[in-house]
């Protein structure tokens, strides 16, 4: 479903992601592991357009992002949001000021069926009830976890066919952080092809079936999780065994 291939990114002249190939198939889980500055978010912006795939600042494209087969690196975000691909932002960037309905009619702002919108709202409301009661709330009266909660149904909002996730268990408690990862998963066991950034490398391996491992930029190991939980190098790198 989702092909990056030898894909670079350039930040001024210092490159964050070099020569990245990663496939992610339909309804997979696949996790994207990295100590602070691998690349992980980078690879995430590229695919969704935020940054572009270039050798270097003002050079043309170097490498390519599929999508279904299609070419989706060079357009813009929107056009690669309203094909499917959308992205679950590090720090939930939720609107403060709008009330949590406001926020996920936003996420529904590419759907143009309005059955079909209340329809995600009522199925965004099972998944995170939690929510339900705070529909009126503003996006800055919601708690940490209630304002991921509402980051995650805004974006599923938009009918996804692929979500991005960017670091969702960051400044959550652990409580927090498990339930969380439970939604993920079921949100994953439901169909969606899902790929998480995630710097707790235990949780992405335990939620995930494949993961990609990068180290300044490049990549440095992929495989089964289970291979890679057991991994000498994962281990002793990551997971501080």
């Amino acid at each position: 479903m989702l092909e990056l291939k030898n894909i670079w990114v350039y930040y001024d002249k210092k490159p964050a992601v070099r020569n990245v190939t990663i496939t992610v198939d339909k309804g997979a889980f696949v996790t994207i592991l990295g100590a602070n500055g691998a690349g992980k978010s980078s690879t995430l912006n590229a695919i969704s357009g935020i940054v572009k795939v270039k050798k270097k600042t003002g050079e043309g494209l170097k490498g390519e992002i599929l999508f279904k087969g299609e070419k989706i690196s060079g357009l813009e975000p929107e056009r690669i949001a309203s094909r499917g691909i959308i992205q679950i932002p590090e720090g939930r960037k939720i609107f403060p000021i709008l009330t949590v309905r406001e926020n996920l009619h936003v996420g529904a702002y590419l759907q143009r069926d309005k059955k079909q919108v209340q329809r995600s709202l009522e199925k965004a409301l099972v998944l995170f009830p939690d929510l339900k009661d705070k529909l009126n709330a503003k996006g800055r009266e919601l708690s940490g976890g209630q304002q991921q909660m509402l980051a995650i149904a805004r974006g599923l909002m938009a009918q996804p066919e692929v979500l991005l996730f960017d670091e969702p268990s960051l400044g959550l408690s652990p409580l927090l952080r498990q339930h969380l990862a439970e939604k993920i998963k079921e949100i994953n066991r439901e169909g969606m092809t899902v790929v998480l950034v995630e710097q707790n490398a235990r949780l992405g391996l335990m939620l995930a079936s494949y993961g990609y491992v990068l180290e300044n930029g490049e990549l440095s190991l992929q495989g089964k999780t289970a291979d890679l939980l057991n991994n000498e190098a994962v281990k002793k790198a990551y997971l501080g065994v």
